[in-house]
């Protein structure tokens, strides 16, 4: 059945919607197709949150109305640190098209076993169009059976299909057990974002690649990424280091 679904995304639904990090869009066809769920992949201080977010400013510019959820992030802080990208979520929150939900993975798994509680309230009466879930990680680590695990994983993509959202997911893989969960999940994502940085002579690189996007032409190659005055910038011209 999940797979019929996902049929009729890509056969019968060919909106996109920009993500907002400069020059990732012209790579894949104008955007991420509406209703698909983006699969966030990377190490640590490799950009997913601040990928993300851009993400969610580029839906509230527009009008949208976007919600962020996570485990780990502290709302103040968060906002603080994005301020210096001209990122004002605080007076998108206070106009209602905002909303910043920080769950503990046990409130999800509770979510989950609600058949969306609150989160779907939210959904269906502030008519969010993007949602972020930052990370899928954290969530994952309460389950110790790999097969539970998966069940869980599939349940809460299932839910996030329901709602019909734009969605991304952030998944940290740092080691061989969070790599796992990553791949068990890369199935049912839609699309799959790895970001990457890593050292070279001294000094540290940031790059993305596609591994997958249902429905979209998209570039292979893997491409150079830098943090700039207004967020991410995707440098395709740009040799990569080795």
């Amino acid at each position: 059945m999940m797979k019929k679904n996902k049929e009729k995304k890509v056969t019968k639904n060919r909106v996109r919607i920009t993500t907002g990090i400069q020059n990732l869009d012209p790579l894949i066809q104008g955007g991420f197709l509406k209703g698909h769920i983006t699969l966030l992949v990377g190490s640590a201080g490799s950009g997913k949150t601040l990928f993300a977010l851009q993400f969610l400013m580029e839906g509230l510019k527009k009008g949208e109305s976007c919600l962020y959820l996570t485990f780990e992030e502290k709302k103040e802080r968060l906002y603080d640190d994005v301020s210096e990208f001209g990122w004002n979520f605080k007076s998108y929150e206070e106009k209602k098209k905002f909303f910043f939900l920080e769950y503990s993975p046990e409130q999800v798994k509770s979510l989950l076993e609600e058949g969306g509680g609150t989160v779907d309230q939210i959904v269906t009466k502030k008519k969010i169009s993007r949602i972020v879930i930052d990370s899928i990680t954290s969530f994952s680590l309460l389950y110790q059976d790999e097969l539970v695990r998966k069940e869980a994983g599939l349940a809460l993509f299932e839910l996030i299909s329901k709602w019909n959202c734009t969605a991304v997911m952030t998944s940290q893989a740092t080691t061989r057990k969070e790599e796992l969960f990553a791949s068990s999940l890369e199935f049912e994502a839609d699309n799959i974002i790895y970001l990457y940085h890593f050292k070279v002579k001294g000094e540290r690189i940031r790059a993305l690649e596609i591994l997958k996007m249902r429905g979209t032409v998209h570039t292979n190659k893997t491409i150079a990424l830098d943090i700039a005055k207004n967020g991410l910038v995707l440098k395709p011209k740009e040799k990569i280091k080795k």
